[in-house]
């Protein structure tokens, strides 16, 4: 079956199997290989992406049920010289030691801040039950987010003064 979507801003049309999931399809088909493969059950998380806007567990969805959408990977999300601010909060707060489950959590945290711009903690670590790390403790998981909430907030009041 053909499919088409829109993928980090860029349209692409493939020939794929209808059981193709989205992640290998990302994965496989396009080569985008930050989001990842876990568990392939949705427990884990860490195929999180953004589907029309919202986060999706792309181990859950076929690419062809995808038809027609607009889909944010993590490379979407910020570029290596202007890493978004969940990134960047990752990086300065330690969110991370292995790495795996990282795209996964920044994909959820971004839908997040989305919705919630000054999460709380226990706000925080409610909306990322669904996504698994295995090395954190999630402390500074949590950390990450506020800081990027901080330096979003930050550019927002900066751009309205």
């Amino acid at each position: 079956m053909n499919v088409t979507l829109t993928v980090n801003g860029k349209t692409y049309t493939r020939d794929v199997e209808p059981r193709t999931l989205l992640v290998h399809f990302l994965r496989e088909d396009l080569g985008l290989t930050g989001t990842h493969v876990g568990c392939d059950t949705s427990q884990c998380g860490a195929c999180t992406v953004h589907v029309n806007g919202d986060a999706v567990k792309s181990c859950t969805l076929l690419a062809v049920q995808a038809q027609g959408a607009d889909v944010t990977t993590i490379e979407g999300l910020g570029t290596p010289g202007d890493l978004h601010p969940l990134q960047t909060g990752f990086w300065e707060e330690h969110g991370l030691q292995c790495g795996f489950c990282t795209p996964g959590m920044i994909m959820a945290s971004a839908e997040l801040l989305k919705h919630n711009p000054n999460p709380s903690e226990d706000q925080i670590r409610h909306h990322l039950e669904g996504n698994y790390c295995r090395c954190t403790g999630y402390h500074n998981i949590v950390k990450a987010v506020q800081h990027a909430a901080g330096a979003m907030q930050g550019a927002s009041q900066a751009a309205d003064d």
